[in-house]
């Protein structure tokens, strides 16, 4: 973006470089924000990431783990394969809720210069892997159960 003056009759032309970072003005950046680095984003991410991925980990195991008992049962008693549909319902319904958490950390995310602290990208991470880690374990749950019958 270029601002237009008129001067002369010649057209100058002047870039802003008010978006420009020195290495000066990033290493004063980075000198006054000791607690919010420019790498506090990263954990916030990652944490996002995990409980998304964890948790649909966990749903994709405990469906298919299910899906297997669902054919087990129509075999030996067709008239309980309504059942054994529950258990691949909870299964699904595992990754929503990972979703739900990835949305609601990311949408806490925020420019470190709006104060996104190395406290909050961990508490972003550690609130990511305990939804994520859980509904992994909680699909293998599901998964041995459904299969089981």
């Amino acid at each position: 973006v270029h601002s237009f003056e008129l001067k002369n009759n010649n057209f100058n032309t002047k870039p802003k470089n008010q978006y420009l970072l020195t290495k000066t003005k990033m290493a004063e950046l980075l000198v006054d924000n000791i607690h919010c680095p420019m790498y506090s984003p990263f954990f916030g991410f990652l944490g996002s990431t995990a409980a998304l991925s964890f948790a649909c980990m966990g749903a994709a195991f405990g469906t298919a783990k299910s899906g297997v008992g669902i054919s087990a049962m129509g075999v030996q008693h067709p008239g309980l394969v309504m059942k054994a549909i529950i258990p691949v319902v909870m299964a699904g319904v595992l990754g929503i809720y990972g979703l739900i958490v990835a949305v609601i950390i990311s949408s806490k995310m925020s420019n470190v210069d709006q104060g996104y602290s190395l406290f909050t990208g961990y508490a972003h991470l550690s609130a990511g892997l305990a939804c994520g880690l859980a509904n992994l374990a909680a699909g293998f749950a599901i998964g041995i159960v459904g299969d089981a019958g």
